[in-house]
This record gives structure tokens, sequence and C-alpha cells, in this order.
């Protein structure tokens, strides 16, 4: 499956246009790591694009979001990669993160939220305005973007990528999707 056949997919199942942004947001980061460890870019973006498949369905049951997504995905007919990546992106289960597609997603999932809450600060409220110094201040700022977990978007040093390495691959990553999520 391609980019765009699983965003398509993704608008079957989510209309929540900042969760869809959220996706993207996220498969452009995946698909940034993926070119810096040598991975299969389209795989990964792929993987951030679907990642939150269910999450419509599941808001209001955490402990069912992401075991539903796999099952989607599953009944789809996705890569069995992908769909325990999905599974394991939700640290309420306690699965094991084994593959670097794995480590990748659980790490990227948060800090695109933290990239578009550094961009929604910035005076034009685009990414273009935001630079590496600025996400590293808002990382480091806990009472910013709470919800961006700090300690999972750490966890990029599991896949032998410095934080500040992984802030820069995440920002420009989102920055070539700016203009498809609106910043």
């Amino acid at each position: 499956m391609d980019r765009e056949k699983a965003l398509a997919l993704v608008k079957e199942y989510v209309s929540d246009e900042t969760l869809i942004n959220h996706m993207i947001a996220t498969g452009a980061i995946m698909g940034g790591l993926a070119k810096r460890l040598g991975q299969d870019v389209e795989k990964w973006v792929v993987t951030g694009i679907v990642h939150d498949i269910d999450y419509e369905e599941t808001k209001d049951n955490p402990e069912l979001h992401s075991i539903r997504g796999g099952e989607i995905l599953r009944n789809l007919g996705f890569d069995e990669e992908i769909v325990q990546a999905v599974i394991a992106h939700n640290e309420i289960h306690g699965i094991e993160r084994k593959t670097l597609l794995d480590k990748a997603l659980f790490a990227a999932d948060p800090l695109s939220g933290l990239i578009v809450a550094t961009a929604y600060v910035m005076p034009s409220r685009k990414l273009e305005e935001v630079k590496l110094s600025s996400l590293k201040k808002k990382f480091k700022d806990k009472t910013f973007a709470k919800g961006a977990n700090r300690d999972q978007i750490k966890t990029c040093e599991e896949l032998g990528i410095s934080l500040d390495e992984f802030l820069e691959i995440g920002l420009n990553s989102m920055k070539e999707i700016a203009e498809q999520i609106g910043l």
C-alpha cells in the first residue's frame, strides 16, 4: 500500500481533520526516520499514517486503542510488521517494542504533537518559522504541550539516534508536508 491509498483508507475510518493531520505528520516523521535508518520509506510512512485508524472508535476506551487498530489492519491484509507496530505504540498494553519500526512509531507519535504545538505559538502559526533551537527549548519546558510525552520521545535513542537529531528529523520531515496539514 502506498501513502495515498493509506490516507484514503484512514479517511474511511476517521473524520476528525486534526486527527488525520496528526497521522499525516506522524507518517512524515516516520519517512524521515526510514531514510536516516536505511529502511523501507513507503512502509514506514504508511505505518505512521494508519497508526491511529481506530482512535475515533476507541478514544473513550484507551485499553482498546491500537488493539482494535491492529485488528482492522490485519483484516485489511496489512503486513504483520505494520500491525505489530500499531498495536505496540499504545504503552497501556505493555507490549515489548522489538523492531525498529515498533520503536520508531512509539517515539514519533508524540513528537508530531510537540512540533505542531510549537508551530502554533509562532507569530505566523506556520512550521516554516519553527527553528530547531525553538523546538529544543519547548521540549525542555515540561509545562508546554504536556500531552507530548518527553520520555516517549527520548526513546529515539533506542534507534541509535540522539534526541537533537531526532527533533531535527521530525521538524524537517513535517516541514515537507506543512501545506498538507495547514501549517
